[in-house]
């Protein structure tokens, strides 16, 4: 964005400011001088000699004609910031690129160029440009980088000024800054079959029918390149548009990722915690099922879905995959632990009908949230949980481990009640527990399964 106009409004409010704004703007230098310059002054006032007099005026002048000038000058500079890429996963640099135009008809003196980032970028950049002419461009680029998810302001960006002797410099920033977001890192899973099905369309799908009869059926308006055939006269007539009737559409399959951001079921923090798996495995598992063409929704302890209410939550239609994406990233993004000290909640909006597959990544369960995870899949077509013990994320390996009765007594209810429930040991590979997953359901299914896993056909992981 370009914030060219802002200088010359910082510069405007600076002229208020009079003497004071100008003398602030001394280098060490110039203090030096002007020091100097009123010593040898009152020395020569003294001593009654005139020729050091004409000296000290000369050195405590030349400072501040510099800042006159400096303070004085009206440059016309244009700036400009472009991100590349504005959202990057985490680990992973982007490059920032700067541009300066003078769109003044004077030429510039000596310019450092400088951004403001924050600490977890790394350093601020600075730069140094020469004298710019009238007209003239130049472009500078620095690259930033984080392990640590979020947004990030990047801006003001800062113009010194200095005179040629280097006895002043003056500060103008422009108002206009621009925003990083670093969303979790994304691993690729391998394309299974987790409960049956293989695409986002097919033969097992809920399929919307329209009703042929007259006073039955479920018109919509024409759009270019629908067959003429599908025109219904009456209702055109009726509503005075081109009206069609609808044909036999498939419903896309459905896939809810639940993410438990309770802050009592995690310890730690940092990139390599608990809960930074749980968020780069569910924007993980996101992705995936978008790219297989299903509708997806975000879903936390909180009962907060994304990308929202709108037709049931649930988004992916083709030209809307990009801005769920970007709009499910985002959030988790910046997601962070909630106050929450259960799960009921996300069983309220689970619990209104099958909404297709359910991926869900908890954290510490006591028997009581144990037992609300355990219904939620009875709301669901397929339902797969990876449970972390943050507990043992925190130990060192060297540390004798906590007991297991807990979690295994947890892994217990969830199977029992249909999901097909993993554990996930510090360190994980998601797509190798995605492969187990698959392989754990393929064998429930070869077996005969429990009543409340086989009974249920479910949605697909992709092909």
């Amino acid at each position: 964005m370009t914030s060219g106009a802002t200088g010359q409004a910082d510069a405007d409010r600076g002229e208020k400011g009079g003497v004071r704004t100008a003398l602030a703007g001394l280098t060490t230098r110039g203090r030096s001088f002007l020091a100097a310059g009123i010593a040898a002054a009152i020395c020569a006032y003294v001593l009654g000699q005139s020729d050091l007099l004409r000296v000290g005026l000369l050195l405590a002048v030349l400072p501040l004609v510099c800042a006159l000038f400096l303070y004085r000058t009206r440059y016309r500079v244009a700036g400009s910031r472009r991100l590349s890429p504005a959202r990057v996963p985490a680990g992973s640099e982007a490059r920032v690129h700067l541009r300066m135009d003078n769109v003044s008809r004077l030429p510039t003196g000596l310019l450092m160029l400088q951004d403001r980032v924050p600490y977890v970028l790394g350093p601020r950049p600075r730069f140094v440009l020469d004298r710019v002419e009238p007209g003239g461009r130049r472009e500078v680029s620095y690259r930033v980088r984080s392990d640590l998810r979020g947004r990030y302001p990047l801006g003001p960006l800062q113009l010194r000024l200095t005179d040629p002797f280097g006895m002043c410099e003056l500060t103008r920033s422009f108002s206009s800054y621009d925003t990083l977001t670093v969303i979790p890192r994304v691993e690729a899973l391998p394309p299974v079959r987790l409960s049956g099905e293989s695409k986002g369309y097919g033969d097992g799908r809920q399929r919307s029918l329209a009703l042929a009869g007259e006073d039955d059926v479920i018109p919509r308006g024409y759009r270019y390149g629908d067959d003429l055939r599908r025109v219904h006269w009456r209702l055109t007539a009726r509503y005075g548009e081109l009206m069609v009737r609808r044909e036999e559409q498939p419903q896309r399959a459905r896939c809810t990722v639940l993410l438990d951001t309770r802050g009592i079921a995690f310890q730690g923090a940092g990139p390599d915690s608990a809960f930074e798996w749980s968020v780069s495995g569910a924007a993980s598992v996101l992705v995936h099922m978008l790219e297989r063409g299903f509708s997806v929704r975000l879903l936390t302890d909180t009962g907060s879905s994304v990308p929202g209410e709108g037709a049931d939550g649930f988004a992916g239609a083709s030209q809307e995959t990009a801005d769920s994406a970007g709009l499910m990233m985002d959030t988790l993004a910046v997601v962070d632990h909630s106050d929450g000290a259960g799960l009921s909640r996300a069983y309220d909006v689970l619990r209104g009908g099958n909404e297709g597959l359910l991926v869900a990544f908890f954290g510490d369960l006591d028997e009581e949230q144990a037992t609300v995870a355990a219904k939620m899949r009875q709301r669901s077509g397929g339902a797969v949980a990876f449970l972390l013990d943050s507990g043992a994320w925190v130990r060192e390996p060297t540390d004798v481990p906590g007991p297991l009765d807990r979690r295994e007594e947890r892994l217990r209810m969830l199977r029992e009640a249909g999901w097909t429930a993993l554990s996930v040991p510090r360190g994980a590979s998601l797509s190798e527990l995605w492969r187990q997953a698959d392989r754990e359901r393929a064998g429930l299914a070869a077996t005969g399964g429990t009543t409340a896993a086989s009974g249920t056909s479910g949605e697909g992981a992709g092909s």
